[in-house]
């Protein structure tokens, strides 16, 4: 099966790729021609998967799937959620974006969040939503190298390392990506 993944997001293509392990070929935006940026309007990370799944579907007559994603703090009544990309400005810095929340929580006790992934799949004219949620808290400062976004402040319940400590293996099983992509991958081999 071939699917368009709604993104130019190298960092994404490749940890999707990486979870679906060759069992359904991924096409980027970039493969399909698609150069443009799908603006995320929504006020849901629901909203903005469908919002992207739904353009590429109406402009290329392709079945695809995109996906959003949000860190949402407790303590910050679920902020930075569906900004969390942009949570410090438009220009997207993942440092800058973690250098704001640890400040907005350097008063705050309570440090659990969530990352929680959304995928909306266009398949044969239906829709169908899938998402993933991985419970966690904030750390105090940034460790680790790997992944990427808000993986070096994020520690997932039962770890004692953030996910840009653990390996990508690990990651990819526990992650809220990997949880929304397993949804997915069950469901397209329920229909083969």
């Amino acid at each position: 099966m071939q699917l368009v993944f709604a993104s130019n997001n190298h960092n994404k293509i490749k940890e999707i790729q990486s979870i679906l392990n060759g069992s359904i070929q991924i096409l980027s935006l970039e493969d399909i021609g698609f150069h443009e940026e799908i603006l995320e309007t929504a006020a849901t990370i629901e909203g903005n998967a469908i919002l992207k799944a739904n353009h590429v579907t109406e402009k290329y007559g392709y079945d695809c799937f995109a996906d959003d994603t949000g860190l949402e703090v407790k303590a910050l009544n679920g902020e930075p959620g569906v900004y969390s990309a942009r949570y410090a400005g438009e220009q997207r810095n993942a440092d800058d974006n973690m250098n704001k929340l640890l400040d907005a929580l350097t008063d705050k006790e309570d440090r659990n969040a969530e990352f929680k992934t959304v995928i909306a799949l266009n398949l044969k004219g239906e829709q169908h939503l899938f998402t993933g949620i991985a419970k966690g808290a904030i750390t105090f400062e940034k460790t680790g190298n790997h992944g990427f976004g808000y993986d070096p402040i994020f520690q997932p319940e039962n770890y004692t390392e953030t996910f840009a400590e653990i390996s990508s293996e690990i990651k990819n099983k526990i992650s809220h990506r990997a949880k929304a992509t397993q949804q997915l991958i069950d469901y397209l081999n329920s229909i083969k």
